[in-house]
């Protein structure tokens, strides 16, 4: 062999024994240094599962649990691991076409990327599990996640509890911090969102190994890398379930609410709107269709009107007016006034008042009487010490703002509303530099600028019956294991009025008793107990449009140490004497009797429970809202059954294609031909020939039918 062919030989084979040992020390070095595959293989096979902590309870002030859990479970994708997973089957079990399955892999990407765990379908159903389960190892790539979801034992207190909701990229921008993640829930409102550090614990994680079809065989490595999930705290509230619940019975068919507040310590006992709705609704299978049915509703049950709701409080407010005219010395409790049936002090004659005759202070307040408390206000913003009405309404709203009105209280129920007692800046624009007390005399009872919460009046309430003091509303007392972030210190402040005179408060108690003893709340007396109160009627209007009077009526009981204050508003229902005044009796003396006693307080619950005032302009609105559905409901159903009849033709198409059985030298046969009713129901591509007419007297008779009402 030539040189040069022995040299061009060598090093063919140098290059060969070079590309030898590359692959060799490539392969030693993947078998024996790199732990690359060896992590993707562990990850094949290895599945991270969240644990959900058991969310905090919530306890009544007798200690009965009135917010638990329950195991739900959701089905949860890993949209970079479905290759290979029976689609198709997963779509017959969940009701689903492919394009509604296709749309929520999407979304997971979007929403948690292809590599982590979302959640597919929520909160299913026991059936739908028991299916799911049975056929997992068709489903690579998904998983069941059990997760606790709340339980409402006695179905009330929904506005106070409130709901818990599926976090998005909102929330978790806003907590970034606080370790969520896409498919979490929080808490949404009430105390839920209000206790939600202490309430949501801390999620725990468990690998768990897989086989190569994706199914669960036990614990990875012994659990030796899972972390345990820890408990929420939790909360002891000052509710009264029972009273609550008779709350929520006596509001039924109406629009407003109840406060009911323990004077001693500023505990809310009960805190209703009015409608309301079951709590239980809002968790399971079905949460997202209740939530629509519920925030369309026109009566805005989601809404907690107690302390959502801004009101006129109408005569109840003259208690506020006396307790300063009495402190600003513009009246003592034996200053006199005579009213022949309206105010003339402002020579329009308004207010107009029910009552004539003469009253002091006392009487003036059980017969509410409009003229005496419009001369003690215009009195109020007349003095010459302040030399302008601006100052003098400045001097008013010191008052009124130390007596917790036009300010949020602070109540650990999100988005209160602060009421509004109006500035001399907002009268100024609207009347000038030089407006004057008749320009704003209709505050004296309650109307005109003056609003209010439900809360904010039960804790004026609860003020005026300790003589001058109180501790901010709230509904939790403690936390278990201690307040952590302390986040009931505010409530234990007590917050004191030095400048109002316990002479003056005593005089208010006067005339709040002889309301009930033989004025406008006489008919709301309560058995064996002497109850302070004040009855409210106050005009309304909607779009310029008068409506029914809103009814109010605010007590205190007993006037010697008192235990309860309250505070009642139904929208459209008149006088408070006959509405809102016999329901905060029977709430009374539930908390203060621990029952209704006698055959007659009894059948008066049932009565009030029955009483129907929902306002028309809703009852219209529900009226058209439920024709609008029954449409909706039509219409969907039709489309449902346009929708399986096309499914399946689809099936049947692709069983007639699909099965060898049918094949017969490459040629399709011909379908089996479809009965009667099938063919019926479905799509007709060839009409078949019409049958003979018989004559009338071979034909068979049709049977009867009744038509469908909706």
């Amino acid at each position: 062999m030539p040189v040069y062919n022995q040299s061009r030989s060598r090093i063919v084979q140098i290059i060969f024994l070079a590309v030898f040992v590359i692959i060799l020390g490539q392969l030693l070095h993947l078998q024996l240094f790199s732990s690359n595959y060896r992590m993707q293989a562990e990850s094949n096979a290895r599945y991270r599962k969240v644990i959900y902590p058991d969310r905090g309870l919530v306890y009544d002030r007798k200690h009965k649990a009135v917010l638990g859990n329950t195991i739900m479970y959701d089905l949860v994708v890993t949209p970079g691991e479905i290759k290979g997973t029976d689609t198709f089957a997963m779509c017959k079990i969940l009701g689903i076409d492919t394009a509604e399955f296709k749309k929520r892999i999407v979304t997971a990407i979007i929403k948690n990327s292809r590599n982590k765990p979302s959640v597919f379908e929520p909160l299913l159903t026991p059936e739908l599990y028991a299916k799911l389960n049975e056929n997992m190892y068709k489903f690579r790539g998904f998983v069941l996640s059990d997760r606790p979801v709340r339980d409402y034992p006695y179905a009330a207190a929904a506005n106070i509890l409130g709901y818990l909701g599926e976090v998005d990229t909102g929330f978790l921008r806003r907590h970034k911090e606080d370790g969520y993640e896409m498919g979490d829930y929080a808490g949404m409102t009430g105390l839920e969102r209000t206790y939600e550090k202490v309430l949501m614990g801390q999620r725990g994680i468990n690998y768990l190994t897989r086989d190569n079809l994706s199914r669960i065989q036990g614990p990875y490595e012994n659990g030796n890398y899972d972390t345990a999930a820890i408990a929420g705290k939790s909360l002891y509230s000052s509710l009264d379930i029972e009273l609550q619940e008779l709350g929520e019975k006596l509001m039924g068919n109406k629009v407003g609410s109840i406060v009911a507040i323990d004077p001693r310590t500023g505990g809310i006992l009960a805190m209703v709107s009015s409608p309301t709705y079951n709590p239980n609704l809002l968790t399971g299978s079905q949460r997202r269709k209740h939530f629509s049915e519920l925030y369309t509703d026109p009566r805005l049950p989601l809404i907690n009107r107690a302390v959502n709701g801004m009101y006129s409080p109408g005569s109840t407010f003259k208690t506020v007016v006396g307790i300063i005219g009495l402190t600003e010395e513009v009246i003592d409790p034996s200053f006199t006034i005579s009213c022949s049936g309206a105010f003339y002090g402002c020579g329009t004659g308004k207010p107009k008042c029910l009552d004539k005759g003469t009253f002091d202070l006392r009487g003036a307040i059980a017969v509410s009487d409009n003229s005496y408390f419009a001369t003690v206000f215009k009195r109020l913003i007349d003095q010459p010490r302040y030399g302008t009405a601006d100052s003098s309404l400045s001097v008013f709203n010191r008052y009124a703002y130390s007596l917790g009105l036009g300010k949020r209280l602070g109540i650990d129920i999100p988005s209160e509303k602060p009421g509004n007692i109006p500035t001399p800046a907002y009268y100024r624009k609207i009347f000038g530099p030089r407006w004057v007390s008749c320009n704003i005399i209709s505050n004296a009872i309650g109307q005109g600028e003056v609003q209010t919460t439900v809360a904010q009046l039960a804790n004026v309430m609860t003020l005026i019956a300790n003589k001058g003091w109180y501790y901010t509303p709230h509904l939790i007392d403690s936390i278990e294991s201690g307040d952590q972030y302390h986040l009931l210190e505010n409530y234990k402040q007590k917050h004191t009025i030095p400048h109002i005179t316990a002479d003056a408060f005593n005089a208010i108690h006067d005339g709040m008793q002889g309301v009930m003893d033989y004025g406008t709340g006489r008919w709301a007396q309560v058995p064996g107990v002497v109850v302070c109160g004040k009855t409210g009627t106050v005009e309304n209007y909607l779009r310029g449009v008068k409506q029914k009077d809103h009814a109010f009526f605010g007590a205190f009981a007993p006037r010697d140490n008192p235990r309860i204050a309250i505070a009642v508003m139904c929208e459209n229902a008149g006088f408070g004497s006959t509405s809102a005044a016999p329901i905060a009796s029977l709430m009374i003396e539930k908390y203060l009797n621990d029952s209704i006693g006698g055959k007659e307080r009894k059948a008066k619950v049932e009565e009030i429970a029955k009483m129907n005032l929902i306002p028309e302009r809703m009852r219209r609105a529900m009226d058209s809202l439920n024709r609008l559905h029954r449409t909706k409901d039509s219409i969907a159903r039709n489309r449902d059954s346009l929708k399986n009849l096309r499914l399946q033709k689809e099936m049947n198409d692709t069983l007639t294609l699909e099965d060898p059985n049918e094949m017969d030298s490459g040629n399709i046969k011909e379908a089996p031909a479809e009965s009667p009713a099938k063919r019926d129901s479905m799509p007709k591509k060839v009409q078949p020939k019409s049958p003979a007419v018989l004559p009338p007297d071979q034909r068979k008779p049709v049977p009867a039918v009744k038509p469908r009402t909706t």
